[in-house]
């Protein structure tokens, strides 16, 4: 009796697997995370308050081609790359400062 030998086709069942795996749980979260990202910068506005992926959080002013003017305090006004925008934050949410006494 000769050993029947496998199908070469059937050896390579489990590398498309981990592939199918890895495209359902890495890849495509990623690219719809990115494609959300890039449509919230083409929706960026004047009085939206942003957070810059320094961590900076500010408002933004007014837009010179693809940068922004973002207002930081009363007196800090900075031209920002729109790609340095992480997100936008709530338009009514204030940041709170200081330890409750």
């Amino acid at each position: 009796m000769q050993p029947t030998t496998p199908n070469p086709l059937l050896n390579m069942v489990p590398i498309a697997a981990i592939f199918v795996i890895f495209y359902f749980l890495l890849i495509r979260p990623q690219q719809k995370q990115q494609k959300e990202h890039e449509q919230m910068l083409k929706d960026l506005k004047v009085g939206d308050k942003i957070v810059t992926t320094g961590g900076l959080f500010g408002t933004i002013t007014g837009f010179k081609g693809d940068n922004l003017e973002v207002q930081f305090s009363q007196t800090v006004k900075l031209t920002v790359a729109r790609s340095a925008v992480s997100s936008v934050t709530a338009a009514d949410a204030s940041v709170k400062t200081g330890a409750a006494a």
